[in-house]
């Protein structure tokens, strides 16, 4: 006979999103059951994991900066903390200007409270004999990467040694929601949030999470440097000497699997425009991320199931978007407050209304 055990929330999916909240809800002694059946398609699994506070073509404050990135140094250095892992690499990143107007346009900027915070310094000339700076650049703090899947491993031991993990993917057909409790197999919980991004289903198939596929390759070179390149694309350092990360492509139009010799060169293009070192291609990579139409989270208790929650499309920033509002989320819950109703996913509640139940 199977013996039901009583847990306080399963989540659903272990990637970005469901690693943080595991994370926020065992730093709160709860008692916790993950599902997740790891994919290396997934957009956690093949990004490059970069966080930037001064991000876009034309160079603005990343959304929330100010209350992203202090809780972003927090999280990943608690995690590795915890673990003994190391995957946390902050280190400077290089955006090269196009011109003198862009040059000058910084050298003012970097006198406002807004943005002062970020910039380690402004050249104006060139800084780097392999790069195509001629103007000079902009040398940017806070910034640097998470090796993703170093991570999301790091997280899983965790969970293994101080709560529930299964390796299996959620079958709809196993889990019962109820008004007043969740039940997955032979676990009861009081709450389950669901965490699996483009393969959201069932009570949140409803939300408009927008598959992006992004592609990417890793290069073999003899520079060594501990500096990120932005612009146009990213090139970073991959934690293996001489190994470097470039991406990343965006298709909203091709959902289908594997790799393409059309982003092959479109990256091996603007990386040229870039640096002019030698280099060899050693492997291409695709995922999928979970994107929104307003670029902003999925967050919030479900429209009709008040112990069923959502945490998703964080999109091509999760690395920074997952630590706090996974915080966020779990605060809300445990003491009923309401959300930002630019994250709420009530604000998409209309769509749940008119679609098939």
């Amino acid at each position: 006979m199977t013996t039901t055990q009583h847990i306080d929330y399963i989540i659903i999916g272990q990637g970005l999103a469901g690693s943080a909240v595991a994370i926020q809800l065992l730093k709160r002694n709860k008692r916790i059951l993950v599902v997740d059946q790891p994919s290396k398609n997934t957009s956690s699994r093949i990004a490059a994991g970069l966080f930037n506070p001064i991000t876009g073509k034309k160079m603005v404050k990343t959304w929330l900066a100010d209350k992203l990135f202090p809780c972003l140094y927090t999280h990943y250095l608690q995690v590795e903390a915890l673990s003994g892992k190391k995957f946390f690499h902050p280190m400077p990143l290089y955006r090269p200007f196009l011109s003198i107007e862009e040059q000058n346009e910084w050298m003012a900027r970097s006198a406002e409270a807004d943005f002062a915070p970020y910039i380690e310094n402004i050249f104006t000339q060139s800084q780097f004999s392999y790069m195509n700076d001629h103007f000079g650049g902009l040398l940017l703090k806070q910034s640097g990467y998470v090796d993703t899947t170093s991570y999301i491993n790091a997280v899983r031991s965790l969970i293994q040694r101080n709560a529930v993990f299964l390796m299996e993917d959620a079958a709809e057909s196993n889990i019962s929601l109820g008004q007043s409790g969740i039940r997955y197999k032979n676990y009861e919980a009081d709450r389950i949030i669901f965490c699996n991004g483009v393969h959201a289903t069932g009570s949140f198939d409803w939300l408009p999470v927008r598959p992006l596929k992004g592609e990417t390759i890793r290069i073999e070179t003899s520079q060594t440097d501990e500096l990120i390149i932005n612009r146009g694309v990213y090139i970073v350092p991959s934690g293996t000497r001489g190994e470097w990360r470039v991406g990343a492509t965006y298709n909203f139009h091709d959902d289908s699997p594997g790799v393409t010799g059309q982003s092959r060169v479109e990256l091996v293009e603007k990386m040229k425009q870039l640096v002019n070192f030698p280099f060899n291609i050693v492997e291409q990579e695709w995922g999928m991320r979970p994107t929104t139409p307003d670029r902003r989270p999925l967050l919030g208790r479900h429209p009709e199931l008040k112990a069923v929650f959502s945490f998703n499309g964080l999109g091509t920033k999760g690395v920074s978007l997952a630590p706090y509002f996974s915080e966020v989320l779990i605060d809300s819950i445990e003491n009923e407050q309401p959300l930002n109703k630019v994250v709420d996913i009530e604000r998409y509640k209309s769509l749940y209304w008119s679609s098939p139940k």
